[in-house]
């Protein structure tokens, strides 16, 4: 009989669904080729729990003292930092973008690392908060998720969203005031503090001719005009270079693609349930984030929260050069972190945070049940007859909250596929909000998941599998009526 998972592999395991698609998409920020990304987010993400559970042995043996850490996504991109900066060291430079070396070699990199007063305000200002704050601080601005989503998913009131987010923003400002203070400076510096507060303060007030001079030459001071100015929308651009440091801007942007791809913003585009009030939400979402029309993410959740073992095989390589022309990489070769429990997730606190997903039906996706498409005959396959076996389909629920859950699909298939679809029906109108490692279109009770361009091909007797989170309302049963490129499958 197997082991049951423990609470903190279950955890641990949360953890590695709500960040391994963050912490690749830097990973490959700061690589030469797709390998090497998940090469070092692997390593990355082990440093990274290692560390937390450092941190949290230290505050239970300091229990009452409050740990000044980072929120869980900031904490596993900057392990991702310093996990480069330790190839450099050791000679494996060669993998990194060379950009990022030449970074590394400078005095930019050692602010990071050096002494705590010498260190970026916005990372200091993040540090000081209380964790529950900077975390909706970060997968807010930083990661652009919904901020109902994000309010709801820590218990508060999600109709009180926006006031809880300004009340986080004032709070960071006023850390980042309180570090600023605290940070060693000339006496041309000390004598702009007081003004630069002031001036930042109010969204109508001019920056003097002198002050504007010196934040155009003093770098401290600039990224503290950053951090305290809440009005203008520079707070995203001055949390991601002030914490991640190297590709800050560029990480920035990605995550602004993948959630306009996570919530189908298509300011064109009609509603696909007719849902008028949504539908302008999303563009208003559009036009305020600015985000991009044409959105490239690959996620690198792979099988989400059932953590089953990857193979070795080769993934399609992303564009390389400059930080802001790469894209994400991923594919279903990419390997676990060793540090991850290969057990299924029990239901924990520590759930990924839901984002919306919106995206409209495309014509086709309307169909309850589509033809096979990519494969040679009319089995799930590409080999098969009416004769060969049909395919096994594993629903896991993998948690649940009062009014969303997450959940994962895995299929086996006893013959090769060049391209899939799988489709299931809800039985209690039941609707999924995002879904990675596939697109996914519902047409009422239909859910309809179809494969991303990095995981279209499956072997014979080989597995496919995507996550998803949903809502639902009265009952959750599991869904029923499992297809897979139009044949039926059977509960594994």
């Amino acid at each position: 009989m197997p082991d049951l998972p423990t609470p903190k592999d279950a955890a641990e395991a949360a953890l590695f669904s709500e960040c391994w698609d963050a912490v690749l998409s830097y990973a490959d920020l700061c690589t030469s080729g797709s390998t090497a990304a998940n090469q070092l987010a692997r390593e990355a993400f082990a440093l990274g729990i290692h560390e937390a559970r450092a941190a949290e042995d230290g505050t239970a043996r300091n229990a009452g003292r409050r740990s000044s850490r980072l929120p869980r996504i900031p904490m596993l991109l900057t392990a991702v930092r310093n996990t480069a900066a330790a190839w450099e060291a050791e000679g494996q430079g060669h993998k990194l973008d060379p950009d990022l070396r030449l970074w590394l070699n400078s005095d930019k990199a050692w602010r990071y690392t050096g002494p705590p007063l010498s260190r970026p305000i916005a990372l200091r200002g993040l540090r000081d908060m209380g964790e529950s704050d900077a975390t909706l601080l970060w997968l807010a601005e930083v990661e652009a998720l919904p901020l109902r989503a994000v309010v709801r998913r820590q218990g508060l009131d999600p109709d009180a969203s926006v006031e809880e987010l300004n009340q986080v923003r004032g709070l960071f400002r006023d850390r980042c005031h309180r570090n600023h203070l605290d940070t060693p400076m000339s006496a041309e510096c000390r004598s702009y503090v007081r003004l630069l507060d002031a001036v930042t303060r109010s969204p109508g007030a001019e920056t003097p001719d002198d002050l504007s001079r010196h934040l155009a030459t003093c770098v401290e001071c600039a990224e503290a005009a950053a951090c305290l100015r809440l009005h203008g929308g520079g707070l995203p651009a001055a949390l991601a270079g002030g914490v991640i440091g190297w590709g800050g801007l560029a990480y920035l942007e990605r995550r602004r693609r993948a959630a306009e791809v996570r919530l189908g913003v298509r300011p064109d585009a009609p509603d696909p349930e007719g849902d008028a009030e949504r539908a302008a939400a999303n563009k208003a979402r559009f036009r305020r984030n600015g985000l991009l029309a044409a959105a490239v993410l690959v996620s690198g959740l792979a099988l989400a929260a059932s953590l089953m073992p990857f193979g070795d095989g080769d993934m399609e390589t992303g564009v390389q050069g400059a930080p802001t022309d790469s894209t994400p990489v991923a594919g279903s070769g990419s390997a676990l972190p060793s540090a991850a429990p290969a057990t299924s997730a029990a239901p924990s606190s520590a759930s990924p945070t839901p984002s919306r997903s919106d995206t409209p039906s495309a014509p086709e996706d309307e169909k309850p049940d589509p033809e096979p498409q990519g494969t040679s005959s009319s089995t799930a396959g590409t080999g098969g007859g009416s004769d060969a076996a049909v395919c096994a389909v594993r629903y896991d629920l993998v948690n649940q909250w009062p009014d969303g859950f997450q959940a994962t699909v895995t299929v086996t298939s006893p013959t090769a596929l060049d391209s899939w679809r799988v489709a299931w029906s809800f039985e209690d109108g039941q609707r999924v909000d995002q879904m990675w490692d596939a697109s996914v279109a519902q047409n009422g009770t239909r859910v309809t998941a179809t494969a991303a361009d990095y995981n279209r091909s499956v072997p014979a007797g080989g597995t496919l599998s995507f996550g998803f989170l949903a809502s639902w309302q009265d009952t959750n049963p599991a869904p029923a009526e499992f297809t897979l490129n139009g044949q039926e499958c059977t509960d594994s």
